[in-house]
Formats: structure tokens, sequence, C-alpha cells
């Protein structure tokens, strides 16, 4: 009963007393009469509730936020429904996906009633028919996806949980806000070779990033070679920055192979041939002219 009335009910009640007390009767039967006809008919919905009112078995109308009055015995209210958006948990266990992989699925659902008058006169209980429902498509949806995509696509497959549940809940005018998976279980044993192929594939990309990285340095080395090639002068200044560099921290010490020191003075590099080849000719020309 209602706040508002329990408190004319009450006023009758004390007004149907003292009348008793008065030596009134008559007034006081009608008094009562009335608290009772007010407790029967007047009821009051809150702003987030639906009552649904049959007349003689027949549907009557749907109140909704506020006070109305019925009439006793003929209406009746047979269902209040809460129009507030519920949450219902639902889960799969040991589901097989498509690949055959044992899952347990922990999952939530959003919904509220949409048609207060489908909800309590097209089903019994439309919030145990939700819950089955939900476990239904569920596991339909665990069958029908591969491990893998549960896995990562779970945006996608909580769209298409939605939309299943939305269609099967839809003639019981209940809507469907949002379903959310929270949680996908799988075994250990599968866990665990799971975590080794992704290990292996983080070293597979790893190497295949680093035979990359090798052909992209190598390639700079060839146009540095060519470079080098055509221009001695440019290779020259590398190696004595190489050397400087070598040398710039105290107290190094650096062994410098003799190929490399002609590297750093390429004309006198080419001039020791030709004095060789001078001196292997000379001896040939006094020769000829004793010859002569």
């Amino acid at each position: 009963m209602n706040p508002v009335t329990s408190f004319l009910v009450g006023v009758c009640l004390l007004a149907s007393t003292g009348a008793l007390y008065l030596g009134a009767p008559y007034v006081a039967l009608l008094f009562f009469a009335l608290g009772v006809l007010i407790a029967l008919s007047l009821k009051m919905a809150n702003a987030w509730e639906k009552y649904v009112i049959l007349r003689l078995g027949k549907l009557q109308s749907v109140k909704g936020a506020g006070l109305f009055a019925i009439i006793p015995i003929i209406d009746s209210v047979v269902a209040i429904i809460d129009v507030r958006i519920q949450t219902t948990a639902f889960n799969a266990a040991e589901a097989l996906t498509r690949d055959t992989v044992p899952v347990n699925v922990d999952a939530i659902i959003f919904w509220h009633v949409d048609d207060a008058e489908k909800a309590a006169l097209a089903i019994t209980h439309y919030r145990e028919a939700i819950d089955r429902v939900a476990q239904t498509s569920l596991r339909e949806m665990i069958g029908a996806s591969m491990l893998a995509s549960l896995l990562s696509e779970r945006k996608e497959a909580d769209a298409l949980l939605k939309d299943v549940i939305a269609r099967k809940t839809a003639a019981w005018g209940i809507s469907v806000s949002s379903v959310e998976i929270r949680d996908v279980a799988i075994p250990v044993a599968l866990q665990d070779a799971m975590s080794r192929q992704a290990q292996a594939e983080r070293e597979k990309q790893a190497r295949v990033i680093l035979g990359s990285a090798e052909v992209a340095i190598a390639g700079r080395f060839v146009e540095a070679a060519d470079m080098y090639a055509g221009h001695p002068a440019a290779l020259q200044l590398r190696a004595m920055n190489i050397i400087y560099e070598t040398t710039k921290e105290r107290g190094a010490t650096v062994l410098i192979p003799s190929t490399m020191i002609d590297s750093l003075n390429p004309p006198a590099t080419m001039e020791r041939p030709a004095r060789v080849e001078r001196r292997a000719s000379g001896p040939v020309v006094a020769m000829s002219k004793v010859a002569a």
C-alpha cells in the first residue's frame, strides 16, 4: 500500500472510530466501508513502474507513474513491471568452439522492458526467459566461432550476441541495450601451448625485422663503397675520422695495420709501385747499351 492510500485509509478508520465513540454506528460503518474501498481501489505507480490491469480477464489498461483508481473485484493488477535497465549475468561452462576447444565464458546483458503489456501477457516469467535465451545464444555463438576470433574479436562477438538475443526477446517487449563478454577461460594446458606459440611468433617477427635491417644496412654499405671508389679522398677522410673517434678515450692504445696506414695516404701508395717499376727497368736499359 502506498503512502497516500495508507494516509486516507487511516483517516477513514479514525473517523469511523470517532463516530462509533459518539454513538453513531451507521456513520462509523460508512467511514469503515469508505476506508476499505480506498484501500482496494486507489493505487500509485512510481516513475519506473508500469501496472498492467485486467478487467474481467481482459486487458483494461497499462498505468504509468502517479495515482489511479481501479474498480475492486472487477479490476485486478496482474503485473507490476519495472522499466528500468536491468542486468543479468550468465555463463557457458565447457562449451566447445568451432575448433573443438572447451572454454568457459562469462557474460552480462543489459536490458529493459520496452512494452509492459507484452512482458506481462506474452510470457510467464520474462526474467527467467531472458537468462535461458542468453545462455543458449552464447553457446550457439561459441560453437560457431574459432577460439582465436573469440579471444581477439571481443567487440564483434558482443555485437553478434546482442543482435541474436534482441531478435529472440523482441516478441516479449524486451529491448537489449548491450551484451558484454567479461571473461573467456581456456584449459591450463592450452594456455601453455598458446604461450609458446606466441613466443615463437614474436621470435619469428624479430628475426624477420633483423633480416630486413641487415638487407638495408648492406645496401647502404654498397652505396658507400661505390661513392668511396669514385672519391679516394673521401675514403681517406673517413679512415682518419675512424682513428680520431677511436683515440678520443683517454689512455687508449691503437694498433694500426700497415695496410690501413697505406689507405691513409693513397698518393704514396700509388707512387711505391711506380718506383719499383723504374728500378727494375734501369738495368735492362744499361745492358742494352752494352750489347750495342
